[in-house]
């Protein structure tokens, strides 16, 4: 990657500057042929000098650049370069430069497209690129009203505000986005603007509701539902436990608005404010003789509880979901987006795999794509477009 990242810096300096950069480069190679460098690659000293000698080039070529006033092409080059020898790259104490033992967050994993990302389906999982999400009407038209395209490790939940704007708008200044997977009921009509659909819905007794996993379930994504009158059938994650058989924090009775917990055993402790708004819970000796603590905490300081600054919204929600109508109801509609997904997913390019690089190209292709299943959906309804000379009466 980093001969890569040079190779892309002398491609988009002109002549002269070219000239310079070449100038102090130190490695024997002209960084003009693709694909790997020279090497043993069986060789572990080998290795090591290759990247030490490739780091050295970059930061020569990096010190070059500085201070000078540069085209925004050469700049972007230079930054990849600057961004990917130091993510992955450390010094040591006698100044060679090795491969970090670490992962850099927000890791830039390609020089041909430096927006794609790392992402996991699951953490035996994982996969390269981009993430595709979907919101769609779950009633007989099952359309899809939103889509779109973030980075492979965006979360899901960033996306939510986005993908359900036709319910409840998102301000123009609000950077936060969408939701994927996400499905709507009662708004398959509903414009950008919160006022017809919803006041209709209201008036009619119906009132919206959105449905969506638990990568959705998160305080933001519930509270913007919420207050907008919609009903989150949005699903939450159970609170986990310290270890197997052991007490979640839903065995304790927490209350917020009067500032307590208390455990299982009887106890009750003070709450303290976080950093984040939250509250926490310490029953430290408390936990010292007490008949539970096998089934509590494995901590020589005893039990500590983390409370998020929604406890109350998310603990309805996990109390919501446990009722068997609310699951029927989840059951009956959420798997209805896992089948418009498969339909996206149906052919291999532009589907599973994207055809182009950069988030925004791949974006209106996923988009583009949508569109195409829903005309075909509209097909498969019987509906087909009317001559509009011919439909109209004779005077």
């Amino acid at each position: 990657m980093i001969r890569m990242a040079i190779r892309g810096l002398l491609r988009v300096a002109d002549g002269s500057l070219a000239t310079g950069l070449r100038g102090v480069l130190k490695r024997d190679d002209d960084y003009v042929a693709a694909g790997k460098p020279a090497c043993d690659w069986e060789d572990k000293p080998a290795r090591e000098a290759l990247v030490d000698e490739l780091a050295r080039d970059a930061h020569a070529v990096l010190a070059y650049l500085d201070g000078r006033d540069l085209l925004k092409d050469v700049q972007e080059a230079a930054k990849l370069v600057a961004t990917v020898v130091g993510q992955d790259l450390e010094q040591t104490a006698d100044g060679t430069f090795r491969i970090a033992r670490k992962v850099a967050k927000n890791r830039v994993i390609s020089t041909v497209d430096p927006e794609a990302r790392h992402g996991h389906k699951t953490s035996a999982r994982s996969y390269d690129g981009y993430k595709g999400h979907i919101a769609i009407d779950p009633a007989d038209s099952e359309m899809i009203t939103a889509a779109a395209v973030t980075a492979a490790n965006v979360g899901d939940g960033s996306v939510a505000k986005e993908l359900l704007h036709d319910v409840v708008p998102v301000p123009r200044d609000d950077d936060t986005a969408t939701v994927n997977d996400v499905e709507t009921s009662g708004a398959a009509d509903a414009p950008t603007a919160p006022t017809a659909s919803a006041a209709a819905a209201v008036a009619a007794s119906e009132p919206i509701e959105a449905y969506g996993d638990s990568s959705y379930g998160s305080a933001e994504v519930l509270k913007h539902l919420e207050d907008a009158g919609v009903v989150a059938n949005v699903k939450v994650q159970a609170a986990t436990p310290p270890g197997e058989g052991m007490f979640s924090q839903d065995a304790f009775d927490i209350d917020t608005a009067a500032g307590t917990a208390r455990c299982p055993q009887g106890v009750l402790v003070q709450l303290r404010r976080n950093k984040d708004e939250g509250w926490l819970a310490d029953f430290g000796r408390q936990c010292k003789d007490c008949p539970l603590r096998p089934k509590c905490t494995t901590s020589t300081s005893g039990r500590t509880l983390h409370i998020h600054a929604e406890h109350a919204r998310l603990r309805r929600a996990r109390e919501r979901q446990s009722d068997a109508e609310w699951k029927r109801n989840y059951r009956a509609t959420r798997p209805k987006v896992e089948r418009k997904l498969a339909h996206l997913m149906r052919h291999r390019h532009g589907g599973r795999r994207a055809r182009m690089f950069g988030r925004e190209r791949v974006a209106q292709d996923f988009v583009m794509r949508c569109a195409v299943v829903n005309l075909k959906r509209l097909a498969g309804l019987g509906l087909r477009s009317v001559d509009a000379r011919a439909a109209a009466p004779t005077a």
